[in-house]
């Protein structure tokens, strides 16, 4: 069986950087660690984290704790994580709360029982106590897409108000007047600043907020059905939505499609969040697209910075905000004057 120092003989490197490039105790440049471990490839060479973790050190396993698996944002978030950690030396373990504290406190406690390297964490909710045993155990952590009620933890975020602005502001230009919203849980940050956006825009266009044209739900398909029924109940329904995820657009199209109600002449739609399907020409979605991969490759970097062996007071809390852009397509399209006037009046 191979031995670490047959690994480093092999690579052409010491016994230590070896075990660096395992423990991930410190950095060592990319190049170093792809050479390493393709010798230790070569050789079916196995560290023991079994072992690294009895002597106290960390192991080389960063934990990303995502809330729905089924969401194809997520997709490319976990991608962009896996690539920068691969990277540098780091396999990444994926956990799902699907969207439910309980099961996310229970995720934190694994992590920590493992000794995890450092955590990544989309949070269910702004206040979640349990983060605060990743700071119990010495473990950095990061908050990536939801902002975390904690001083000490970093976050990589979009900027949700900006996005909603711009979508709500393009249903406006081209005549939208009645616009409904169905968003995320205000216990999010997103779902909070989504809502925020969209009050903005019809607050600069000097239009009403009604609060009967505002729903709120989880970020799921469901609701964007279920939510999109009751407004369409209503005696005076809306003549364009604002979606707040691409799962509550699914659901949202489901029902317009039930209705029988047609895009855009019917009923006008914009959705936060790209997808794989939104460009196609049977939906021709418009979205406010989000830096999806930039964001888990972001969250990774300034991650691993909280990994280098730097004093903890030398650190500063950052809050790194990326932009979104707005994808215009048939959806949102502007309908005829006489439609406007007899929906919109």
């Amino acid at each position: 069986m191979a031995t670490i120092e047959d690994v480093a003989k092999r690579a052409g490197v010491s016994i230590s950087t070896v075990s660096r490039v395992f423990n991930g105790t410190r950095f060592v440049t990319p190049e170093v660690a792809a050479r390493v471990r393709a010798a230790a490839e070569e050789l079916h060479y196995q560290p023991s984290r079994a072992a690294r973790v009895l002597r106290g050190n960390r192991s080389n396993i960063i934990g990303l704790l995502i809330t729905n698996i089924q969401n194809p944002f997520f997709t490319a978030l976990v991608r962009g994580v896996e690539d920068v950690a691969h990277e540098r030396g780091y396999s990444v373990i994926l956990c799902n709360s699907d969207e439910n504290p309980q099961k996310e406190r229970q995720y934190i406690e694994v992590l920590c029982a493992e000794r995890v390297a450092g955590a990544i964490v989309v949070p269910t909710r702004e206040h979640q106590p349990a983060i605060s045993l990743f700071h119990k155990h010495h473990i950095p952590v990061v908050a990536v897409d939801r902002r975390v009620k904690d001083e000490a933890i970093d976050a990589v975020l979009v900027d949700n108000v900006r996005g909603a602005r711009e979508a709500v502001l393009h249903l406006i230009a081209n005549g939208y007047r009645r616009i409904g919203i169905i968003t995320g849980p205000l216990s999010t940050t997103t779902g909070r600043e989504r809502l925020e956006g969209y009050r903005r825009a019809l607050e600069e266009s000097g239009l009403p907020y009604d609060p009967h044209l505002v729903r709120t739900g989880p970020f799921k398909e469901n609701t964007g059905r279920i939510l999109t029924r009751e407004l369409l109940d209503l005696e005076e329904p809306p003549t364009a939505l604002f979606l707040g995820n691409n799962l509550i657009a699914l659901g949202a199209l489901d029902m317009l499609q039930e209705r029988g109600l047609r895009i855009p002449q019917d009923m006008a739609l914009v959705s936060f969040d790209e997808t794989p399907w939104a460009h196609l020409n049977a939906i021709s979605l418009t979205t406010i697209a989000q830096p999806v991969y930039e964001l888990g490759s972001t969250a990774a970097l300034r991650l691993l910075q909280r990994l280098q062996p730097t004093p903890a007071s030398h650190f500063t809390r950052q809050e790194i905000i990326l932009t979104p852009s707005l994808q215009i397509r048939s959806s949102s399209r502007p309908r005829s004057s006489e439609s406007l006037l007899a929906k919109d009046a």
